[in-house]
């Protein structure tokens, strides 16, 4: 017994989770259940993780994510106005009068497809999920400069000159990681060539919970609905022209929303600042090595068409901390390697062939060449006019957008 507590006062913490973004914070809320000491290691000013600024994203949540982010206790934390239901979707192509829609759930998980929450609202619930489990430390402004990692324990080192000592060390410091590059775990990046200028916009007619998503020659543009005749404009286009984007006045950057729209919303009005993103995926070789395991962007950082970048996020969570929970109460090793390549499997078989996928949808629909763009079309007047295969093509294209099922009609847009 006296061995086996000098080894638990050797470690500063059971887990140490390098980054306090939504998939760090919602992990060191699981762990923190199961009664395991975390200590989460942030870049960012403390003020900065209790009040995240806006950053224009809208999360698009399935009905997995809000049932996991109730569970932990983040979903409390939302109020009423800060969740937009999404119950349709509706994609097209160029000028094709074709449209792909994607409609109300039924069964188990009846009602919307899911649900749109600011991005900046799921890290402020996820901050405050974190604070309310005692076995949780926050150490704010702390760059990791090093790493080592042995049979026992997994150590960081600070810019300060701080070491710490776990058990674990998990890498959710974004797609990016830098604890995946010091670990020298590689991964598969898909550079897009592209950015995304988001802005929300408010317009005269109701958007009745429906998103649409435009592939147009020269960019692309989705509509995600939000409540009180507001949407989120999210505007694709090659990089080199995304400064042009956000040099339009608030009245340019709303006509041609409207007109890219074709006036289905009515008149626009620019709603908030706009914001741009570059496009990089990204896919890490290895989720888990020994006394390291990567979750949420580390692991699999998605493009935005799926809307599964949090949902994978949270995902991955649910998954690990239910193996190392069954660890845990076995009064096993959390950092033994085995439990660790258990939830890389998992996570892999569910996130890999969506990955794949996405990269192939939206290189078809992105690219502007001519061959491209006619197996498009091809794709859509075959879901159009043959129903076995309708079912298949859209079931697909649904798995890579929504990840389940839903009712998908393909129909003509009346003008």
């Amino acid at each position: 017994m006296h061995r086996r507590m000098s080894e638990e006062d050797a470690f500063d913490a059971d887990v140490l989770v390098v980054g306090a973004g939504p998939a760090g914070l919602a992990l060191a809320a699981a762990l923190g259940d199961l009664g395991l000491r975390v200590t989460l290691l942030e870049q960012q000013p403390l003020a900065t993780l209790q009040q995240p600024p806006a950053d224009g994203r809208e999360i698009a949540l399935t009905h997995r994510a809000r049932r996991a982010m109730t569970a932990l206790g983040l979903w409390s934390h939302l109020g009423e106005a800060d969740v937009s239901p999404l119950n349709k979707a509706h994609v097209v192509d160029g000028s094709s009068p074709l449209v792909l829609h994607f409609g109300q759930r039924s069964g188990a998980d009846e009602g919307p497809l899911g649900w749109l929450v600011p991005n900046h609202l799921i890290r402020r619930a996820a901050w405050q999920a974190a604070q309310e489990r005692a076995g949780v430390t926050v150490i704010a402004e702390a760059r990791v400069v090093g790493i080592e990692r042995d049979a026992r324990a997994a150590r960081v080192t600070l810019a300060d000159g701080r070491r710490l000592a776990g058990r674990l060390l998990v890498a959710a410091d974004s797609r990016f990681s830098t604890i995946r590059r010091m670990a020298g775990i590689g991964a598969a990046m898909h550079d897009f060539g592209r950015s995304v200028v988001v802005g929300r916009v408010r317009h005269e007619r109701d958007n009745e919970g429906v998103a649409w998503e435009c592939f147009r020659y020269g960019n692309t543009l989705a509509m995600l609905p939000l409540l009180g005749n507001i949407s989120s404009a999210v505007v694709t286009v090659g990089s080199e022209r995304a400064p042009e984007w956000l040099a339009l006045s608030d009245e340019d950057f709303a006509a041609r929303i409207q007109a890219q729209t074709e006036g289905r919303l009515g008149a626009m009005q620019a709603a908030g600042p706009r914001h741009h993103y570059p496009l990089v995926g990204v896919y890490a070789q290895r989720f888990a090595a020994p006394r390291l395991v990567l979750v949420g962007d580390a692991a699999v950082g998605m493009h935005p068409v799926t809307a599964h970048g949090w949902n994978f996020g949270i995902y991955g969570v649910e998954l690990l901390a239910r193996e190392l929970g069954a660890v845990h109460r076995r009064g096993g090793d959390i950092g033994a390697l085995a439990p660790l390549l258990a939830y890389e499997r998992r996570h892999r078989a569910h996130t890999l062939p969506i990955w794949a996928g996405t990269n192939a949808i939206v290189s078809l629909f992105t690219d502007e060449r001519r061959v491209p763009r006619l197996a498009r079309r091809a794709v859509l007047a075959l879901s159009e006019h043959a129903p076995g295969l309708n079912r298949v093509i859209k079931a697909g294209i649904e798995y890579q957008l929504t990840g389940g099922r839903s009712s998908l009609v393909a129909h003509e847009l009346n003008p």
